[in-house]
């Protein structure tokens, strides 16, 4: 499943939930490859199972069955240390609530990530974060705010810059615009994919119609299965998988 045309290959990943009496199935049997440098909308209504599939491509939870492989690793047998060490170096997250850290100023939360990594005397890890922020486009008077005394646009291009921090081969950004204006929001989607080249896949979960019309390939889900082409694919590669 390490194929290097592909940031990340799912094979026949389930992942329910129980709520209540009721069982949820949020990630029913997908088939999935994501191929490297491009940005790729994940598209669907609110609990078609987007997140849960994002949260699983970050090892945020795990699948109940199948495989996961993103940059050559098998995401779903992690444990540890080595599966916080994936999140660090593998894979960076754009919330919808932007999720900086509120004690520390624009430059800090940038850096953090490059902290905990190791690695990275202050002086390289301060002179790469003014490099991530100059990248999105953060004015250079705002790097010293803290997130508060930043507005919504501007916090999510400093999560945008903190997401880059590690230089991930997948990002992963769930609804990323759902809390900005139209126009602000635009230029965020704008900037992530610029964001897709030849070493990185972007992906964004969204059930805005406009915003995956920018995107190079458009993933539709419902009732936590693909759709569309995406299905019959999805079934070819079980078939196959049955079959070998």
């Amino acid at each position: 499943m390490n194929d290097p045309e592909y940031t990340a290959v799912l094979a026949n990943v389930v992942k329910h939930f129980k709520s209540g009496p009721v069982l949820v199935r949020a990630v029913d049997g997908v088939s999935l490859q994501l191929p490297r440098g491009k940005m790729v909308a994940l598209r669907g209504p609110s609990g078609c199972g987007k997140s849960t599939l994002l949260n699983l491509f970050g090892a945020l939870d795990r699948p109940d069955s199948g495989d996961i492989v993103v940059d050559g690793i098998d995401v779903g047998r992690l444990k540890g240390g080595d599966e916080v060490d994936y999140r660090r170096r593998k894979v960076g997250f754009v919330f919808q609530m932007f999720n900086l850290m509120p004690s520390l100023t624009a430059l800090e939360n940038v850096m953090l990530p490059m902290e905990l990594a190791g690695g990275m005397g202050p002086a390289a890890r301060k002179q790469k974060a003014e490099s991530l922020l100059e990248r999105v486009k953060l004015a250079p008077d705002r790097y010293t705010r803290r997130p508060t005394r930043l507005s919504g646009g501007e916090q999510q291009r400093v999560a945008i810059a903190r997401a880059l921090a590690n230089d991930p081969a997948l990002i992963l950004a769930d609804e990323p615009t759902a809390n900005l204006d139209s126009t602000t929001g635009g230029q965020v989607i704008s900037l992530l994919r610029r964001l897709a080249d030849d070493k990185r896949t972007v992906v964004v979960a969204t059930h805005d119609n406009s915003i995956a019309q920018k995107a190079d390939v458009v993933i539709s889900m419902s009732d936590g299965k693909l759709m569309g082409k995406w299905a019959e694919e999805d079934s070819e590669a079980e078939s196959a998988r049955v079959s070998s």
